[in-house]
């Protein structure tokens, strides 16, 4: 299994202006934060290549109740400065926790693909089943790929200040990730197992979004807690390029 927990928060979205500014910020200060928050195991962030939302970032949690949890709602509910003032900036958000409840292969490639879809009431099973016992496999086992993972997402998370800040977020659909080492590899599985004619056969609404995205960043919980928090950041100093202690 790819990731470190059975159940995962997904975010797709983009960002108005500088999106250095928005790598720094979240590399500097908003993952550890969100890392040292109980229940959260691992983040990695991608970009799109080419195409949009330009960020996927993915939140591996010990499970969907770290939605609701108090330790969570305090972080979102008292944001500091640094991300107030990104909030704005966020368009598109779309945002959930999801279970996942499929795996095949093992292992974090740096190229992935995420597919996603809404099953057509009543066939959910049968969606699930044929991606879960037929699709995954087979694309798991080709030469350059690392791991395809099923997620079903849970209901919303609560309203927060993070989220009033920068405007309602619209649901999670179900997802079907793959990682590989080989992008053209992973190219291939995507193009010959999981076509939109043969998702539709087999239950899925029409409406699809597919997204092609590279590793940017990743750290685990095990990293934040040996790592002290950087200092805060007057906004003046944000800009500076050298050393920022």
């Amino acid at each position: 299994m790819a990731l470190c927990g059975d159940a995962v928060m997904v975010l797709y979205y983009d960002i108005a202006g500088d999106n250095a500014d928005h790598d720094d910020w979240h590399t500097y200060e908003h993952l550890h934060e969100r890392l040292s928050t109980q229940g959260f195991l691992r983040a990695t962030r991608w970009v799109a290549e080419p195409g949009a939302p330009k960020y996927m970032v993915i939140y591996e949690v010990t499970g969907t109740d770290v939605a609701t949890s108090s330790a969570y709602l305090a972080r979102l509910n008292n944001p500091t400065p640094w991300t107030a003032s990104m909030m704005s900036r966020f368009r598109g958000m779309v945002r959930g926790f999801c279970t996942v409840v499929a795996s095949s292969g093992f292992g974090l490639g740096n190229a992935a693909v995420s597919v996603r879809f809404t099953p057509v009431e009543g066939r959910e099973s049968n969606l699930k089943d044929w991606l879960a016992q037929e699709v995954m496999p087979a694309m798991a086992s080709r030469r350059g790929m690392a791991s395809v993972q099923l997620l079903q997402p849970a209901p919303p998370p609560p309203m927060t200040k993070e989220q009033s800040m920068r405007g309602p977020d619209t649901p999670m659909s179900w997802i079907l990730l793959a990682t590989a080492y080989d992008s053209e590899a992973l190219g291939r599985a995507i193009a010959e197992q999981l076509g939109p004619e043969a998702l539709q056969r087999f239950g899925a609404s029409p409406q699809t979004v597919r997204g092609s995205y590279a590793l940017h960043y990743t750290v685990t919980a095990q990293e934040v807690a040996r790592t002290a928090p950087n200092p805060p950041l007057h906004p003046e100093v944000r800009e500076t390029s050298g050393a920022r202690r």
